[in-house]
């Protein structure tokens, strides 16, 4: 399978990577001509076979939606876009009508896995029509994790429903990160007491209740940085948090915890925080995200 994609910074550039490492032929794009195969659009639509499939991985909002705009004028009937970005799940039906004129079929898939995902493999959330799931079934497979189908990609329900539980799912990442913060701070105030707080972490890996992939990337942070003194503790939010909230309200469905959370990314931008550079520290490593430095 021939696939064209859109967008080669941290994340594409490694779905590049997997895909190929999976036996997929696959032509990126992107502005910057040092990463990129092509010289633009255009020139992605002519290098790949038809009915195409173009995967979009670009940042969510106005540069989304200008790329799925441009490929409106370059891609023909029965070919395929898949938006893989953090966009708001209102934009897919924006998107899918932008395409529909043109008979250029719309799936949007919620993507999970961070910088990390080349090597451990992608969750995947798709939504879309059946067909054009089953069509794009052979770029799940590879970019998903090894194992059952089902535990690493799920047909959420129709277009727009893959973003939606992104969104969800990074409101309940909003939540678990603050509830390891805080207990980081917790360990570190009581020092008198507690001697070793990344040795405590790294004995809750194996065999306890709260094992998870984000407190490996914590041991990991605090292996690097053990009291994150070249951090500040300032974190940002990139809009799913604030989104699950406002679902919440609108479904009437309490939310406490993921509330907490997205207000104490509020506090971190006033005070520096123990809690909040274990944040930072957490989303550089799953995510490759930017942080202060103190």
């Amino acid at each position: 399978m021939h696939i064209g994609l859109v967008g080669l910074g941290r994340m594409g550039n490694n779905m590049r990577g997997r895909l190929r490492d999976h036996g997929l032929e696959v032509t990126g794009y992107d502005p910057n001509p040092e990463v990129s195969d092509v010289a633009d659009l255009s020139a992605l639509a002519a290098a790949l076979p038809t009915p195409r499939v173009v995967w979009v991985m670009v940042p969510s909002g106005k540069i989304t939606h200008d790329v799925i705009t441009d490929l409106a004028e370059v891609l023909e009937e029965g070919d395929l876009v898949i938006e893989g970005g953090n966009s708001k799940f209102t934009e897919d039906a924006v998107h899918r009508d932008l395409l529909a004129p043109k008979g250029i079929h719309y799936v949007d898939c919620g993507v999970s896995g961070g910088v990390w995902g080349r090597e451990n493999g992608y969750g995947l959330m798709a939504g879309g029509d059946a067909a054009d799931i089953e069509r794009a079934l052979p770029i799940f497979d590879a970019l998903r994790p090894e194992g059952p189908r089902e535990e690493g990609f799920v047909h959420v329900g129709p277009v727009g429903a893959g973003h939606y539980a992104k969104m969800v799912h990074n409101g309940i990442e909003y939540a678990l990160m603050q509830a390891w913060a805080e207990g980081f701070e917790l360990l570190s105030a009581k020092s008198e007491l507690i001697h070793d707080v990344p040795g405590t972490f790294k004995a809750w890996q194996r065999g306890t209740v709260v094992r998870s992939w984000l407190l490996e990337l914590l041991v990991k942070a605090l292996e690097e940085d053990p009291k994150f003194l070249d951090i500040e503790g300032y974190v940002e939010d990139s809009g799913e948090g604030r989104w699950t909230v406002e679902e919440a309200i609108h479904n009437a469905v309490p939310v406490p915890t993921i509330s907490a959370s997205i207000f104490a990314r509020f506090v971190s931008r006033q005070d520096d925080s123990p809690a909040m550079k274990a944040v930072a520290a957490l989303r550089k490593q799953f995510g490759g995200h930017a942080v202060r430095k103190a």
